[in-house]
């Protein structure tokens, strides 16, 4: 447009050149005006040139804001916002995070931090400080009623020996539980997969806010072999009938009990590696919240299942037919929790079994125990929505309660453990605990007692 005015200009001045000197001054001050209409038309032109310039900068700036939101949009429906934790289905409250979302992706995890120090009967054992697990829990909702859910686990860091233990005490990735739930009824549905065992309190929701001291308690690690899972499948529901009744029950691959130790069967876990499954076991439970009595829940768990897994034991091939029971109850009333539990296991064949794995395998093991927390500091700072909560658990555990004859029993096996402690909630999905455990035996090794500290978080 510039170009124009200045070719306009240029012939005006030729024009004029040609002219008589009478008509030169008309001409003069029309050329003029013509110079004023053109610079009006140029300021003009700057004027849209700004706004088409500030117009494009508009629909810029409009277009990315857009394109955030569209992302934002597909990242919430990709991993929504999570909801209040509430455990379902025996899920702890993070592993149930699947089951709150409408449909795609859902993440969720804990981790607990811990550090250990060996004050008595330490016979030279060192303090050790731990990344002792940290857990992601990956779940998939394909419909309303299928969907799949998985807990990865790293346990003590790292997998290598670069650092303080090597070999079976050195760390580990392990998946959990990974199972496909199928959605039916309330009172009826289906899971299938690598399934925790429903025995116990803490082998489902073994999450670190929900449990308290900074180690699971002894029973639940020896008697009850958490964290404990099989290969199988099975049902799942819950029911009202004068309050909330709820069910599981699964057939899985049994126990190895060429793996069993005079600790008892933690190591006869087979924990979906390529499980041997000549032996099928049957597990159960059942859970009850009456009405009548809010706070109040009891239950019982079962497992039963050969373990022999036709492996050979001193020229036979036994079914080790293993046999637990399991009864529980929690109450809890405004700040006070209060939770008891028993486990007995039975062994058939034991002598068979202790022969060829050249130790002392209990014919019967068995252990509970009782436990009590107050959280004190509602009474200290009124309206407070942190929790202090001091807390005291006695437990009796023996793994050689009765042994095959022509087997003694070690009396080191037959323990009493006091376990005082502190659990310290800033927000209800973050904890510190310290506490001190103290083991009292009839035998002459008596485990070191344990001061220790942990850091825990879910989310």
């Amino acid at each position: 447009m510039k170009q124009l005015a200045k070719s306009l200009l240029a012939s005006a001045a030729l024009l004029t050149s040609a002219l008589p000197s009478s008509a030169l001054a008309d001409d003069r001050e029309e050329i003029k005006l013509l110079k004023e209409r053109l610079a009006a038309l140029e300021s003009k032109l700057n004027d849209q040139d700004k706004k088409i310039v500030e117009q494009d900068k508009k629909v810029e700036e409009t277009t990315t804001s857009l394109a955030s939101e569209i992302k934002q949009t597909r990242l919430g429906q990709l991993l929504p916002e999570k909801k209040e934790l509430k455990s379902q289905w025996g899920m702890g409250p993070a592993a149930s995070s699947v089951y709150n979302v409408s449909s795609g992706l859902s993440i969720g995890g804990y981790g607990e931090l811990t550090y250990q120090d060996y004050v008595q009967n330490a016979n030279g054992k060192d303090s050790i400080g731990d990344t002792y697990r940290l857990v992601t829990y990956i779940g998939y909702k394909f419909s309303d009623n299928i969907l799949f859910n998985s807990e990865i686990e790293l346990e003590h860091g790292t997998t290598d020996e670069i650092g303080g233990q090597s070999g079976d005490k050195a760390g580990e990735v392990s998946v959990e539980f990974a199972y496909l739930d199928f959605l039916l009824e309330k009172q009826f549905n289906v899971r299938a997969g690598n399934v925790l065992i429903p025995m116990g309190f803490i082998n489902e929701i073994h999450e670190p806010n929900y449990f308290y001291g900074v180690i699971r308690p002894d029973v639940e690690r020896y008697i009850i072999p958490t964290t404990w899972r099989e290969m199988g499948m099975g049902f799942f529901g819950q029911g009202d009938a004068a309050g909330k009744l709820e069910y599981r029950t699964y057939l899985v691959n049994g126990l190895r009990a060429s793996r069993f130790e005079d600790t008892g069967i933690r190591d006869g876990r087979q924990k979906g590696n390529q499980a041997l499954f000549e032996d099928v076991a049957w597990t159960g439970r059942v859970d009850f919240t009456p009405d009548a009595v809010p706070g109040l829940l009891v239950g019982s768990s079962f497992w039963i299942g050969g373990s022999g897994q036709n492996e050979e034991f001193d020229g036979s091939y036994p079914t080790v037919l293993t046999t637990i029971g399991s009864a529980h109850a929690q109450y809890n009333y405004r700040q006070l929790q209060l939770r008891a539990l028993g486990a007995w296991t039975g062994i058939q064949n034991a002598a068979d079994v202790s022969e060829q794995n050249e130790e002392t395998i209990g014919s019967r093991q068995d252990g509970w125990y009782v436990e009590g927390a107050y959280d004190i500091l509602p009474h200290l700072v009124s309206g407070t929505r942190q929790s202090v909560a001091p807390f005291f658990r006695y437990e009796r555990m023996d793994t050689q309660a009765a042994v095959p004859s022509g087997f003694t029993a070690d009396g080191s096996l037959d323990q009493t453990i006091y376990t005082v402690g502190l659990s310290y909630k800033p927000v209800d999905k973050v904890v510190i605990k310290a506490d001190y455990k103290n083991y009292q035996v009839d035998g002459p090794t008596p485990p070191a007692d344990v001061v220790a500290l942990g850091l825990g978080f879910v989310y």
